[in-house]
């Protein structure tokens, strides 16, 4: 597994700036701005604004890839299963 970091550039309202993350995480955000149906540098703006003035760039691209998917799995596993997903057999009747 190649987790090498890249910087890529990316515009923010007017600016171009430069992010360092690992592909993976690049990857992650390309299918979360895929679905949201934005670019890649749309989405990375609204990460920069939400973040206010916490942290780095990097590190609340970072937080909001794990938060994106940690969101989903925790919902899953709060919910009752139903006895098949359990594996038991529904009662005869």
């Amino acid at each position: 597994m190649n987790s090498g970091i890249a910087k890529r550039s990316v515009i923010i309202g007017h600016r171009k700036t430069s992010v360092s993350l690992e592909d993976q995480f690049w990857s992650a955000l390309k299918e979360i701005a895929t679905e949201r149906r934005l670019t890649l540098s749309a989405l990375v703006a609204t990460v920069d604004q939400d973040r206010g003035d916490l942290g780095n760039l990097s590190s609340a691209l970072r937080t909001f890839v794990l938060e994106r998917y940690r969101t989903p799995i925790a919902a899953a596993a709060s919910q009752p299963q139903a006895p098949s997903d359990r594996g038991e057999r529904p009662a005869a009747r």
